[in-house]
């Protein structure tokens, strides 16, 4: 079992950077590869980034390409999700989530564990 807890987030403006943190609890943290997912109202879950259990692959959904950076301490168990020139569209609960497998995986239900989420708000 892994546990996760999201923290960073809140009310911000357009253009405003953020940072997310998630601090996993539990079997091996650096044995999973870790992803953030984010949902908005009234839409389904959607990936954003995922990163590989040593930090050295990383993958972006086109939409926060070049905004947004993934990364990971696995001596603090955490991993981090840097967001830059933010938009009203990525208003979204955002979700942490690990898998146990090396294949990077962009899909909700390829995950394993999943946080209970952080609300972000961006305001226009």
């Amino acid at each position: 079992q892994v546990q996760l807890v999201e923290s960073g987030g809140g009310l911000v403006q357009a253009g405003d950077s953020l940072r997310l943190s998630c601090a996993a609890s539990g079997r091996t943290f650096s044995s999973y590869q870790m992803g953030w997912f984010r949902q908005a109202p009234g839409k389904e879950r959607e990936f954003v980034a995922v990163i590989s259990w040593s930090g050295g692959s990383t993958k972006y959904a086109d939409s926060v390409k070049g905004r947004f950076t993934i990364s990971r301490d696995n001596r603090k168990n955490t991993v981090y999700l840097e967001m830059n020139r933010l938009k009203p569209e990525d208003t979204a609960v955002y979700y942490c989530a690990a898998a146990d497998i090396i294949l990077l995986v962009s899909t909700p239900g390829g995950m394993d564990y999943w946080g209970k989420g952080t609300l972000v708000t961006v305001s226009s």
